[in-house]
């Protein structure tokens, strides 16, 4: 009976060891299976993070003194850079001798002589004794235009008006007292036409007549170039009496012009 149990149990253990070994067998033909990983999970991998920067501090950079690199900037240099002196150009003298014509207007008038109206004409040649002193010669011509009140045509018979020319000699003289302003001076020889009265009808009629005129006054000067010039000049007509022939106050335009 125990041998028969025996048996049994040999057979029943054969039995299930089969298909374990079977099973063993097929395996080691075929592809073998991954095996679980049962280990413990490891830690998970920390990836750096870009760190952000951190802002450098700048750096001062020292400025130079303004005496040291950059010049101050001076009246003579606004942009603070020192160029090189350029030569200066010499100006060109001078000329010793010019022309000098003028164009001149005169007016006066009262209620009891009438009025008188003048215009003249007087080429010169002018030499410079110094840079601010001129002389000169030259000749006078000029036109005189006298109207006479209502009343001494009506009570003498006088005409309306009486036209008259002149014509003389001159010698004049400047000095530049500042810049563009100076100081003229002329004295004139005219054989002049005349207004004479008849004492006894009391009529008008002309007459030739030497006349000295004293003249005194300023002027301005605008250049125009190295050798043009125009002048306005206000005179004072000393001779302001029966003989004049310009009127009160005498006023010209002059052109001046260097001779080379």
């Amino acid at each position: 009976m125990k041998h028969l149990l025996l048996t049994a149990l040999c057979s029943g253990f054969v039995l299930l060891a089969a298909p374990t070994v079977q099973a063993q067998r097929t395996d080691s033909t075929r592809t073998v299976k991954p095996q679980l990983n049962t280990a413990p999970p490891a830690a998970p991998v920390q990836v750096p993070q870009p760190q952000p920067q951190q802002p450098q501090p700048q750096q001062q950079v020292p400025v130079p003194a303004p005496t040291e690199q950059f010049p101050q900037p001076s009246k003579d240099s606004p942009s603070g850079l020192e160029l090189p002196p350029q030569p200066k150009q010499a100006e060109a003298p001078k000329s010793k001798y010019f022309l000098y014509s003028n164009f001149g207007l005169g007016f006066s008038s009262n209620p009891y002589e009438g009025s008188q109206f003048s215009l003249s004409l007087a080429p010169a040649i002018g030499y410079r004794v110094t840079e601010r002193l001129a002389v000169g010669p030259g000749l006078s011509y000029s036109f005189n235009n006298y109207s006479f009140p209502d009343y001494a045509v009506r009570q003498y018979g006088y005409p309306n008006s009486v036209q008259l020319h002149n014509i003389g000699v001159k010698g004049f003289a400047q000095f530049i007292v500042f810049r563009e302003f100076f100081l003229h001076g002329e004295y004139e020889v005219t054989r002049a036409e005349q207004l004479y009265q008849d004492n006894m009808t009391g009529q008008l009629y002309t007459g030739k007549k030497t006349i000295t005129t004293p003249l005194l006054g300023a002027g301005y000067r605008q250049q125009f170039g190295n050798r043009a010039a125009g002048d306005i000049t206000v005179l004072y007509n000393f001779n302001d009496g029966l003989d004049d022939i310009y009127g009160q106050p005498v006023i010209r335009f002059s052109f001046l012009f260097d001779l080379r």
